[in-house]
């Protein structure tokens, strides 16, 4: 799905995301860069994906069902969510469109943190340019909906993550890597689904976010040091631009 580029654009000037494949490292780096930062000024971390181990437990918690759709959820995830299958079930396709709802929820909250004048370092970023939860674009797909409920769930879907993508933030961190170094780091994962997430998050746009591509194959340490340097350098300066690292 290449839906058109967004013309209304509001920054959140406290907020940084790093996003990433599986196996860059982002959950080590947003950690660090919070405790880093949070000795200059108050930094906080927040996931702005879908389902984190943390959020799975929370589902667990729910009354009556939480058990059952934490296990139910674990286990049509990956089939359901895959762009390469069929339209997900009307059930599924339901839920899907509730975790949109959900995200939407959770980036309102962050945002609202950020403007309050805490530094928000996010694990992840919601993008309305290419379809599939996995590059945190929109879950159903509208370009595999047959029709009817499922073909409604997908627009509204579609006009969701279009609005969220109005909203950027200050400056996204994109770690870069290549499938086999991925790989080698996450042997659990699906090669097949790294190679595409690579592929696309390369390609992702973010509505003209501000952009720093850092080499994720590098030293951890280099890693982390360029992407200090480049939040630093970014709070500093009136104004931003894609650039390359």
């Amino acid at each position: 799905m290449n839906i058109p580029k967004q013309v209304s654009r509001r920054t959140i000037d406290n907020l940084i995301a790093v996003v990433g494949c599986d196996g860059t490292g982002k959950s080590t780096l947003t950690h660090d860069l919070v405790r880093i930062l949070g000795q200059e000024r108050q930094t906080e971390w927040r996931y702005l994906g879908l389902i984190s181990g943390e959020s799975g437990e929370k589902i667990k918690k729910l009354p009556l069902i939480g058990p059952w759709l934490e296990r139910r959820l674990a286990k049509k995830s990956e089939k359901e969510q895959s762009m390469r299958n069929k339209t997900p079930v009307a059930w599924a396709s339901v839920i899907m469109y509730g975790f949109s709802l959900w995200r939407k929820s959770n980036l309102k909250k962050v945002c609202a943190l950020a403007n309050s004048g805490t530094l928000v370092i996010s694990d992840r970023y919601p993008q309305a340019e290419v379809s599939g939860f996995h590059f945190d674009g929109p879950g159903i797909g509208i370009e595999r909906a047959p029709g009817g409920l499922i073909q409604t769930l997908a627009e509204k879907e579609v006009a969701l993550y279009q609005e969220m993508a109005q909203t950027l933030p200050r400056m996204i961190i994109r770690l870069d890597i290549d499938i086999e170094t991925a790989y080698s780091r996450k042997p659990d994962h699906d090669y097949t689904e790294l190679s595409d997430k690579i592929e696309v998050m390369q390609k992702l746009y973010y509505n003209g976010a501000y952009i720093v591509d850092i080499d994720a194959r590098a030293p951890y340490n280099e890693v982390l040091e360029k992407a200090l340097t480049a939040i630093h350098q970014s709070l500093s300066a009136p104004g931003a631009k894609t650039v390359q690292e």
